[in-house]
């Protein structure tokens, strides 16, 4: 079954190449969406997938990559599928 998590990634991620490790993760996870900065330093992700595809996609990015630092994710689960073919980062 299909599921939508709408994430907010917070600690140091911005400049140190998080956006393109989620983009990376995504494809190992079959998961679709987006990823972009927003201005108060975290990085906003939507995604969506298998449950189980997509909570192993978020336990990765909760260990972050080697130069980032993942403090927390506000994580929430939405009803709405968008349809997403691909995993972008803007």
């Amino acid at each position: 079954m299909l599921k939508h998590y709408h994430l907010i990634v917070s600690g140091k991620v911005q400049g140190v190449g998080f956006r393109f490790f989620s983009q990376t993760l995504a494809a190992e996870h079959h998961v679709y969406g987006w990823a972009k900065n927003l201005e108060d330093g975290s990085v906003e992700i939507k995604a969506e997938g298998d449950e189980t595809n997509l909570d192993e996609f978020v336990a990765a990015l909760r260990k972050g990559n080697r130069f980032a630092k993942v403090a927390h994710i506000e994580l929430s689960a939405k009803d709405e599928i968008e349809g997403f073919t691909s995993f972008k980062t803007y």
